[in-house]
Parts: C-alpha cells; sequence; structure tokens
C-alpha cells in the first residue's frame, strides 16, 4: 500500500512517520466518507479525494525537487501518474470533462 511505501520512505530519510490509521486520518486533508452505497457517490468521493491528494503529491514533488530528494521526487511522479489515470477514468465513468 502506498502508506507503506510512504512510511518507509520517511524512515529512509531518517524521520518517523505516523503509526495508526487514526494518525492518519487525523492529520488529513483527504474527505473521508462513511456508509456510502451509491455508485456515484463513491466514485465522485473517490474522484475528490484523489484532486486533493493530487495537489499534496504535487507540493511535495515540488519541495523534494528544491532539496534535490530523487527518491521522494519518483515516488511522487509514480504516484501522480497513476493517480492522473484513475481520475481520467472515474472522470469519463461519471460523463464529466476530462
Amino acid at each position: 500500500a502506498k502508506v507503506d511505501e510512504i512510511a518507509e520512505r520517511i524512515l529512509t530519510l531518517g524521520e518517523t512517520p505516523l503509526h495508526t490509521f487514526e494518525d492518519y486520518t487525523a492529520a488529513a486533508k483527504v474527505p473521508v466518507g462513511k456508509n456510502i452505497s451509491e455508485d456515484v457517490k463513491a466514485v465522485r468521493l473517490i474522484v475528490d479525494s484523489l484532486k486533493e491528494l493530487l495537489e499534496i503529491e504535487r507540493n511535495i514533488l515540488e519541495k523534494a525537487g528544491d532539496a534535490n530528494d530523487e527518491g521522494t521526487n519518483s515516488m511522487m511522479s509514480d504516484f501522480i501518474t497513476e493517480q492522473e489515470k484513475t481520475v481520467w477514468m472515474m472522470k469519463a465513468w461519471l460523463n464529466e470533462d476530462v
């Protein structure tokens, strides 16, 4: 999972990652949904969450570039590429402009 990859990267850089799911959700800016059973609402939440993640990841990518941190830069580039494609596919499913 991406959380594990990020935690390993944080450790590699000599820092301490958060330890529990609750810690991550408390610190997160990404919207969290509960009890969503309607398909359109679920996909919309995923798209909105991914857009928020992409903004955060682009910020990290910029900071990693400024710090010449190729490992983090590469990780964020991979995440961004994958998530942009997922957003594109889900927006197409929602019949939204892509």
